[in-house]
């Protein structure tokens, strides 16, 4: 199974595309979305023509995208919010499966510590991919979104795209 996870951002919106065969991973390819200073639009639009190519080139089977936190300021949160819909709607567009994960989520199954640091994360992701060099910082979280997802999440809401509702996890008691 190909998974995208996807950073998003308004400036830079990372992504990282792994391949899971049984507990194996496999890495496929990461990068950045980067934005110009521009009108709010205009940058939602390099954002979702960005990721629509790359789900074209790479074919993910399902997307995993970090789910916004909630910010000091609250202009900052809803523009992160925005962008993460434009990146949501690159999947959903091509009838892909979203999952939604926190930091905390992945950044706990990717280095074992909700509250790592970013280079903890790039550190971890490197090595669980086997990477010859840290990637960027926006990638590696990237990365690790499509990693937690691969060690079996099914995120806090998954978008069922086939029936464009939304869906909440079970959880046995």
């Amino acid at each position: 199974m190909r998974i995208l996870g996807i950073d998003p951002g308004l400036r830079i919106t990372g992504f990282g595309m792994i391949e899971k065969n049984g507990s194996y991973l496999t890495y496929l390819g990461s990068g950045c979305v980067v934005t110009e200073k521009a009108d709010l639009p205009s940058r939602l639009k390099t954002i979702l023509n960005g990721l629509s190519e790359i789900i074209a080139q790479h074919q993910p089977q399902q997307v995993a995208v970090e789910q916004v936190f909630v910010n000091i300021n609250p202009k900052s949160t809803l523009l992160l919010g925005q962008a993460r819909g434009a990146a949501i709607s690159a999947a959903v567009l091509c009838d892909l499966a979203v999952y939604e994960y926190t930091a905390l989520q992945i950044k706990q199954a990717v280095v074992g510590n909700g509250h790592a640091h970013k280079e903890q994360v790039q550190e971890m992701v490197m090595r669980l991919l086997n990477l010859g060099e840290r990637p960027r910082p926006d990638a590696a979280d990237a990365l690790a979104c499509a990693i937690c997802h691969a060690h079996g999440g099914t995120g806090l809401m998954a978008f069922n795209t086939r029936r464009g509702t939304r869906r909440r996890r079970r959880v046995s008691r």
